[in-house]
């Protein structure tokens, strides 16, 4: 044996349906580098949930009862900034986890994705990075987009590159496709994304993606 065994994933279910939770506990625990800690079946069980067992991340379906989504949302990531909040969500949700993405959220899934893209998601958004099922991608973000001024404040302003890179940063394209996508060299594409964050005074990509779905710096509706 070498080494100390790799910390595992913390992770809290919150769906109303004991059914859902159950099948999503199964495909968590196949995985050796995830734990389900515990679950809830609705917002304030979710809140208390989350201060007791102090989850890395929360799985949580969009439409909760005795306290809604967003609030659920709004107050766990008041309290446990660190934490990852994950939405399971149905097509007709989309105002509901547009608002829960305003609150902190830090991606969307359909209920019906599979095992393997669920998994993924959560490993890539531990790593900071936005993730949303591209079949309601569209749909979805550009709920929480609002249409206004891509001027930070303080008077500084996105440049035009920087406002495409942060648009394929929100897309969930990483450094390297960024690049190939824009012709650039990749650190370049990294020089670019690292003065996003000095000008939105964030630190990852995911806090980045937020901070312009709040304001409206970034758009999901295609040309």
């Amino acid at each position: 044996m070498s080494g100390e065994e790799k910390r595992k994933t913390r992770i809290l279910l919150v769906d109303g349906h004991r059914l859902v939770r159950e099948g999503i506990r199964r495909i968590l625990e196949a995985e050796s580098d995830f734990e389900v800690i515990g679950e809830a079946d609705n917002g304030e069980q979710a809140v208390r949930l989350a201060g007791h067992l102090n989850p890395d991340a929360i799985i949580m379906e969009a439409r909760l009862g005795r306290l809604d989504s967003v609030e659920a949302t709004r107050r766990v990531k008041a309290e446990h900034p660190d934490v990852i909040i994950i939405v399971l969500t149905a097509y007709e949700d989309e105002e509901y986890v547009a608002d829960m993405i305003r609150a902190g959220a830090a991606g969307c899934l359909l209920k019906s994705t599979n095992a393997e893209k669920l998994v993924q998601a959560i490993r890539l958004m531990k790593d900071g990075l936005f993730v949303s099922d591209l079949a309601v991608e569209q749909r979805i973000l550009k709920q929480a987009a609002r249409p206004r001024s891509v001027a930070v404040g303080f008077g500084q302003h996105l440049t035009r590159r920087e406002t495409e890179v942060l648009q394929l940063v929100a897309e969930g394209r990483n450094n390297r496709d960024i690049a190939r996508y824009l012709g650039l060299a990749e650190r370049t594409v990294k020089g670019h994304v690292m003065n996003i964050f000095d000008k939105l005074d964030v630190s990852s990509r995911t806090e980045a993606v937020r901070e312009a779905l709040r304001r409206g710096w970034v758009s999901f509706e295609k040309e």
